[in-house]
C-alpha cells in the first residue's frame, strides 16, 4: 500500500484506548486510520471487571462490539498489521509496517499498552489474568477471602498488601528473596496477619491457568487460589522512543492533560501512559484524546 493516500490520523494500536479515540475522531468526520497487530495484552483474561455495563465480559467480547461500532464509521478504516518504524514528514508522519506497507498521517495516536516481562517461573505465563494477576480493582472481588499471595516486594508489595488486605485475611507475601520493608511496614504486615514467604519460587502448578500450588526452590509447596504479581514491563513499541518522545521515570509515555506527547503531533494513550490499568481507563483517555487531536486539527483548518 505505498503510496496510499493519506490520513488525518493514524492510530497505532486497535484496542480499547485506540477504538474509542477512533470513534471520537469518525464522529467528526475525520480520515483516521487504526493499524493493530490483533495480539491484545490481555487475551488471556476470562472476565472484565470494574467497568460500568460492562462487568462480567470477557475482553474480547467488548472489543470485537467496540470494533464493530467504530466500522460504522465510514471514514474510519483497518489495517492489521505490525507498525514497525515511524518518521516525520513535512506533512506528518509516515509509518512502516512490518509488511512493508506504508501510510501517512498528520497526526499519530499510540495506543499501543505495554508488554510485560515474565519471570522465569514455570507456569507463571500460562495463569497470567487468570490467577495471577495485576489489579485489586480488576480481579480482587472474584478472589475475595481466598487464600491469595501477592509476588513483590518492597514498597510494591507493601502497596499492594494494603489494598488486598480488604478483600481477605488469608494473604502471604511471596518475595523471592529476603525481604526489604522497612520496620515500620514489618509492623504493620504483622498486625494484619500477613506472612511472608521468603524463599524462591520456581513453579506454579496449575490447571487451564488456575493455579494450585506455588512451589519453592526447596521442594516445599503452598496451596493458593490466586497471586498478584508485580512484574515489570516496557512499552510494546519502540517507534514513539525512536521519535523523540520522553518516557517517564517508570517508563511510561510522558503526556500532557490533553494526552500531547513532547512530540509535536504526536499522542497517546491507554496503558502505554500510566499505571492505571484497567479497560474504563483506556477508553475515556482515548475518547479524550481523539477530542483533543480533532480539536488540533480543527484549529488548524478553520
Amino acid at each position: 500500500m505505498k503510496g496510499a493516500p493519506g490520513f488525518d490520523v493514524i492510530i497505532i494500536g486497535g484496542s480499547y484506548a485506540g477504538l474509542s479515540a477512533a470513534m471520537a475522531l469518525g464522529r467528526s468526520l475525520r480520515d483516521v486510520l487504526i493499524i493493530d497487530s490483533g495480539v491484545p495484552c490481555n487475551r488471556q483474561t476470562p472476565h472484565s471487571h470494574n467497568f460500568l455495563t460492562q462487568d462480567g465480559k470477557a475482553p474480547l467480547e467488548i472489543s470485537a462490539l467496540a470494533k464493530q461500532q467504530v466500522e460504522g464509521y465510514e471514514t474510519v478504516k483497518f489495517h492489521t498489521g505490525l507498525a514497525i518504524n515511524g518518521t516525520k514528514t513535512a506533512n506528518g508522519f509516515e509509518i512502516t509496517t512490518a509488511s512493508n506497507d506504508t501510510f501517512t498521517g498528520r497526526r499519530l495516536i499510540f495506543a499501543t499498552g505495554i508488554k510485560d516481562i515474565m519471570p522465569d517461573i514455570k507456569g507463571f505465563e500460562e495463569c497470567w489474568g487468570i490467577s495471577v494477576v495485576h489489579c485489586p480493582y480488576c480481579h480482587g472481588y472474584e478472589y475475595r477471602k481466598q487464600k491469595t499471595g501477592i509476588l513483590a516486594n518492597g514498597e510494591k508489595a507493601y502497596h499492594i498488601a494494603s489494598l488486598v488486605s480488604n478483600l481477605t485475611e488469608n494473604l502471604t507475601v511471596l518475595t523471592t528473596g529476603k525481604a526489604d520493608f522497612t520496620l515500620e511496614q514489618q509492623d504493620k504486615l504483622e498486625k494484619h496477619n500477613i506472612k511472608v514467604i521468603e524463599t524462591n519460587i520456581v513453579e506454579i502448578e496449575h490447571k487451564n491457568g488456575q493455579m494450585q500450588h506455588v512451589v519453592f526452590d526447596d521442594n516445599s509447596k503452598v496451596p493458593f487460589d490466586a497471586v498478584y504479581a508485580a512484574i515489570p514491563f516496557v512499552q510494546h513499541s519502540e517507534i514513539p522512543v525512536s521519535l523523540g518522545c520522553e518516557l517517564t521515570e517508570h517508563g511510561y509515555i510522558k503526556v500532557d492533560d490533553f494526552q500531547k506527547t513532547t512530540v509535536e503531533g504526536v499522542y497517546a494513550c491507554g496503558d502505554n501512559t500510566n499505571m492505571l490499568r484497567s479497560l474504563a481507563n483506556a477508553v475515556y483517555k482515548g475518547n479524550l484524546t481523539g477530542a483533543m487531536v480533532n480539536g488540533e486539527l480543527t484549529h488548524e483548518q478553520f
